[in-house]
């Protein structure tokens, strides 16, 4: 089992920058891909970046490519977002998530385990 808890959303002005934290207890998260999603209200959970176990390979959803920087400390147990040049648009609630797998997933359901999210919401 993992456990996996999210930090560091806020209320940030457009344009403005925030950094998310997810820290694993539980197992070494060396261990999984993991992944950040993102669902807005009354819309579908949706990929927004993942890295790979141990290679550091990174994937991004098209609209936050060259915003986004996800990164992993596995030595913190602990996987990072870095936003940049957010837009309103970008307002959701941000969860990671663990695939226990080589590489990242882009859909919801292979992932086995999830945090319980924090809420980023960015004023126009």
């Amino acid at each position: 089992q993992v456990q996996l808890v999210e930090s560091g959303g806020g209320l940030v002005q457009a344009g403005g920058s925030l950094r998310l934290s997810c820290v694993a207890s539980g197992r070494t998260l060396s261990s999984y891909a993991m992944g950040w999603f993102r669902q807005a209200p009354g819309k579908e959970r949706e990929f927004v970046a993942g890295i790979t176990r141990t290679t550091d390979n990174t994937y991004y959803a098209d609209s936050v490519k060259g915003r986004f920087t996800i990164s992993r400390d596995n030595a913190k147990n602990t996987v990072y977002l870095q936003m940049n040049s957010l837009k309103p648009e970008d307002t959701a609630v941000y969860y990671c998530a663990a695939d226990n797998t080589r590489v990242p997933a882009t859909t919801a359901p292979y992932y086995d385990y999830w945090g319980q999210g924090t809420q980023v919401t960015v004023s126009s």
